[in-house]
C-alpha cells in the first residue's frame, strides 16, 4: 500500500471509530468542519488553502496531509503549493520546516498519483 493510500485508509478507519461513539461533540465538530470548508463569501479552494497554511501553523502532519490532498482535487498548481508554503513558514516561523518538508514529500506524491 502506497502512503497516500495507507493514510486515507487510516483516517477513514480511524474516524469511523470517534463516530462510532456517538458522542454529540464529535458528531458536531465534524459536521461543523464540513459546513465550514463549503463553498460561502469564500470559496472551498481558498478556504482548503487558508486550513492548509493553518494546519502547518499548528504543525499538526495528518491535517497537512488532509488539506493537501483538498488543494490537489481543487487544482492547486505546485507555484501556487509553495506560496502557501512560504506563508505558513512565515507566520509560523522556522519550527514549520520540518512540516514543510514532509508536506512538500507527499505533494509530490499527490502529484504524481493517477487519482
Amino acid at each position: 500500500m502506497d502512503k497516500i493510500e495507507e493514510f486515507r485508509e487510516y483516517r477513514k478507519r480511524m474516524n469511523e471509530k470517534l463516530l462510532a461513539g456517538n458522542n454529540k461533540v464529535i458528531t458536531r465538530i465534524f459536521n461543523l468542519d464540513k459546513n465550514a470548508y463549503m463553498d460561502g463569501a469564500l470559496p472551498a479552494k481558498t478556504k482548503e488553502m487558508l486550513g492548509l497554511v493553518s494546519s502547518m501553523v499548528l504543525r499538526c502532519d495528518d491535517c497537512i496531509k488532509y488539506h493537501l490532498e483538498k488543494c490537489y482535487e481543487h487544482g492547486i498548481n505546485n507555484e501556487q503549493m509553495h506560496e502557501i508554503f512560504a506563508i505558513a513558514n512565515l507566520i509560523g516561523g522556522t519550527i514549520v520546516l520540518p512540516h514543510n518538508r514532509r508536506a512538500i514529500e507527499y505533494w509530490e506524491l499527490l502529484c504524481q498519483s493517477k487519482d
